[in-house]
């Protein structure tokens, strides 16, 4: 089976004023990599000061929902389409695919390697949601970083307490899951 290289949907000097741009992507597990790329790109392409923890959390988003799609939402053949909108202080992620299966939390395991996409998602995005479509669903992911503290942060003007990590945050989130505290 040949695998299709991403394609791009805008043009190489940046997508046009007022839309948002897109890469459609073959369900293969190659595609991953080629998105969580491409998202950082955008991002970066839209609002160049954009601090990198932030574009590390777009990129595990992206990440997980392409993953998720490729795994659950298509067949050999498919492809999966991801939208990246970004602005000062926010980023929407959007990843559409054929199936119109909602995602699911799969049963806390300590033995099991996967299932925990929902709950990365959960500890990063702001907010997220599935849309239906005609011909299958978006799941979309809200991210938002706080500008000022951001931009201050950088010039070392800010002082934003302890620095916590994304592995902190999510070991936390998982404590308290396994835990029924959350």
């Amino acid at each position: 089976m040949a695998t299709m290289p991403p394609q791009r949907l805008d043009p190489p000097n940046g997508p046009p004023a007022g839309s948002p741009p897109q890469l459609v992507l073959a369900s293969s597990p190659e595609s991953v990599h080629a998105a969580r790329t491409w998202a950082r790109e955008c991002v970066t392409y839209k609002v160049p000061d954009t601090p990198r923890e932030h574009l590390d959390d777009v990129a595990l988003v992206v990440s997980e929902l392409v993953t998720n799609a490729i795994r659950y939402g298509t067949e050999p053949g498919d492809s999966v389409r991801v939208v990246i909108d970004a602005a000062p202080g926010r980023t929407r992620v959007e990843v559409h695919d054929p199936c119109r299966r909602h995602p699911r939390r799969k049963p806390e395991s300590t033995e099991r390697q996967r299932g925990r996409g929902l709950f990365i998602l959960e500890a990063l995005a702001t907010a997220w949601s599935v849309d239906h479509r005609p011909l299958g669903k978006a799941v979309l992911a809200e991210l938002h970083w706080q500008v000022t503290l951001a931009r201050e942060a950088e010039a070392g003007l800010a002082d934003n307490g302890p620095t916590v990590t994304m592995a902190e945050v999510l070991a936390d989130l998982f404590t308290e899951r396994a835990e029924g505290t959350r």
